[in-house]
């Protein structure tokens, strides 16, 4: 479900005394330790509530004192929620907020602009470096997903894309096109299941019948994207 691993960020501008940590990722104590040894750490940022992104939060917070702060403020830890739209400035950075729900509702990606250079997007789990992500239950959305697909394609046209999982994206939009496709292709799929095996097919049998040749272990993601998607028609 991570591909190779969940990638923590650290940011500094050349020459900022010191960083932002984007993900703290899994409680791990020789993980964290590295992050905080990257520091000083002023800020810790995350881009959604899932523990391999979150769980190393209150440790990292706890080693360094900085705030973290998430859209959800479950997940925030001396800091304020994060806004749509809102700008941080920190370790000579300008770091702007763009919620991209869809995979989860409090999914933001992260615009991060150092002087004189273009713009980097930290995509966190909205756009993977390889495969596609899951719409996850139970609060993802595919409308709310692929308008997020919109955003990102907006901000990130030719632009390196940075994910929390598999490799960078060279050119952001390029990527963003493709995952777009693809989800439209799932759906044509997923109304031609409807079409053979009825208009009250359960996800189950929808999964079976468009899923038949993926690896078992990625069944449980596949259920949750098919339920995502059956919302979605039955909600058009």
């Amino acid at each position: 479900m991570t591909l190779d691993g969940t990638r923590s960020v650290v940011l500094r501008a050349p020459g900022a005394p010191s960083c932002v940590v984007v993900d703290p990722g899994p409680d791990d104590a020789a993980h964290l330790e590295a992050l905080a040894a990257a520091g000083p750490v002023d800020l810790v940022l995350v881009t959604h509530r899932h523990a391999d992104h979150t769980a190393g939060s209150r440790g990292l917070h706890a080693r360094t004192g900085a705030p973290v702060r998430a859209a959800d403020p479950a997940h925030c830890h001396g800091g304020d929620p994060l806004s749509d739209g809102e700008v941080v400035e920190a370790a000579g950075l300008r770091i702007g907020v763009l919620a991209t729900p869809g995979h989860t509702a409090d999914s933001v990606s992260l615009v991060v602009t150092a002087p004189g250079e273009e713009p980097v997007v930290l995509t966190g789990d909205t756009v993977l470096g390889r495969g596609t992500t899951v719409i996850a239950e139970p609060d993802g959305s595919l409308r709310d997903y692929l308008a997020s697909l919109d955003a990102l394609e907006h901000v990130g046209g030719g632009r390196l894309g940075v994910p929390a999982h598999g490799p960078e994206l060279p050119d952001l939009g390029e990527a963003v096109r493709a995952y777009r496709n693809h989800r439209l292709e799932r759906l044509d799929q997923i109304r031609a299941a409807l079409a053979t095996l009825g208009p009250d097919a359960g996800v189950d049998d929808v999964v079976a019948h468009v899923y038949a040749d993926v690896d078992p272990s990625v069944l449980g993601a596949a259920r949750q994207t098919v339920a995502a998607q059956l919302a979605y028609l039955h909600s058009a």
